[in-house]
């Protein structure tokens, strides 16, 4: 199986997100949806504000650990979909940068599958983040679930 590309060149835009959610009316046996939207925020870091994070990522090996994610999910919780998006490149303060949607018949399977991609993804898949202040000085992000 071809693992699906789950980067998004820049911000991910609310243009994507609707539509993203509107593509899913048609499908009639999903009785509950759960979206995550991960904002880069402009943390205070030793006295200097974060403008924007830039994010990378090894992308062959970052593309196979969101397939196993996925594989793993949809055998763990009963799940009728499930998309994984994330931004690479410089996103600013107040932009996604990361979208989880979820859908099954029930809302007790969709959060908890939230939770768990959320937290996996940001654990175990090689993306990373290099926070840039606003006086253009930069140093890389440590995760903080």
């Amino acid at each position: 199986m071809k693992n699906q590309n789950v980067f998004i060149e820049g911000a991910i835009a609310p243009e994507f997100i609707a539509s993203s959610i509107a593509k899913h009316q048609s499908k009639q046996t999903i009785g509950a949806h759960n979206i995550f939207l991960g904002q880069v925020r402009a943390d205070e870091v030793q006295d200097k504000k974060v403008a924007a994070i830039e994010f990378t990522a090894y992308n062959d090996m970052a593309l196979e650990q969101i397939a196993a994610i996925r594989e793993k999910a949809f055998k763990t919780f009963d799940l009728t979909c499930l998309h994984i998006h994330h931004s690479l490149g410089k996103i600013n303060a107040g932009e996604i940068c990361f979208f989880v949607f979820v859908s099954a018949k029930h809302s007790k399977e969709v959060y908890a599958a939230t939770e768990y991609l959320v937290n996996i993804v940001k654990k175990k898949v090689p993306i990373f983040g290099k926070e840039i202040f606003e006086d253009s000085t930069h140093q890389w992000k440590t995760n903080i679930n």
